[in-house]
């Protein structure tokens, strides 16, 4: 049991192609202690924290595969000063690969934004950033839902799809709880950005700031925020199904968890 784990980095590869990356992301192999280690474990997570390592280095795994990058801004140095670098550090002496997909996984085809959007059962979807290679990838999703639904119904099947008590919702101008939205932006993480300009009843992302929630609202556009990675958590689950193999044991970290709560 076990692929080499540049085998295994080319199956990663083959499932979300680094081309589809952001320009300003950092994607791909970020840890790489051994290349020609053999690779029979493999952690999913979306933030990579010291209890996640802790986590990984307990159930023996070769490789996380974490969401966000754990490095994104140039290192000066790497010591055990500061918890991000204390991570590498780790990382390396257990022989555990680092490998980040981050805007790979949005921009793919049944990816993280797919996986979000279907909490709302589309009927039709296409992506808002358009790929010029190929109009079925990109980023964030504009969706026409299958069955309109009132702005409280669309908060309680987001809530049921990500699994959360709770969200953040902007209600539009003129607009309240029973309004139907028949259409949906949506975009994972942290979406302004992406849904800036885009006509929609509704904004589904996981956070904005006040002012692009303030502008939406007044433009007749409601807004369900549901956290940054709670928005993405989700779709681990579906790539462990399609991931796994007779070769690689897949497993979803247990202690990854969004940053914020409400009390």
């Amino acid at each position: 049991m076990g692929l080499p784990l540049k085998d295994v980095i080319q199956k990663l590869q083959q499932i979300a192609p680094l081309k589809l990356a952001e320009s300003w992301d950092n994607v791909g192999l970020l840890i790489e202690p051994d290349r020609n280690s053999v690779v029979n474990k493999i952690l999913l997570t979306i933030d990579l924290t010291e209890d996640v390592v802790a986590e990984a280095i307990e159930n023996k795994a070769q490789v996380i595969v974490s969401y966000h990058p754990n490095i994104f801004r140039p290192l000066k140095c790497v010591t055990e000063n500061q918890w991000k670098e204390r991570i590498i550090i780790k990382c390396i002496q257990n022989g555990i690969a680092v490998f980040s997909p981050h805007t790979t996984w949005d921009a793919m085809a049944d990816g993280v934004n797919d996986w979000l959007a279907a909490a709302l059962k589309p009927k039709y979807s296409k992506p808002i950033l358009v790929n010029p290679e190929d109009g079925k990838i990109g980023m964030g999703r504009l969706i026409s839902l299958e069955k309109p639904l009132t702005l409280k119904e669309a908060i309680e099947t987001v809530k049921n799809h990500i699994g959360i008590p709770y969200l953040r919702v902007g209600i539009a101008r003129h607009r309240d709880l029973e309004t139907l939205i028949n259409t949906a932006a949506i975009c994972a993480g942290s979406g302004a950005s992406v849904l800036a300009g885009t006509e929609a009843d509704l904004y589904l992302t996981g956070e904005m700031l006040h002012h692009d929630v303030l502008d939406a609202t007044q433009k007749g556009i409601s807004v369900i925020l549901c956290n940054h990675s709670d928005s993405e958590r989700g779709f681990l689950t579906s790539f462990q199904n399609r991931f796994k193999s007779d070769e690689l044991q897949v497993i979803i970290s247990k202690v990854d968890k969004d940053c914020l709560i409400t009390v």
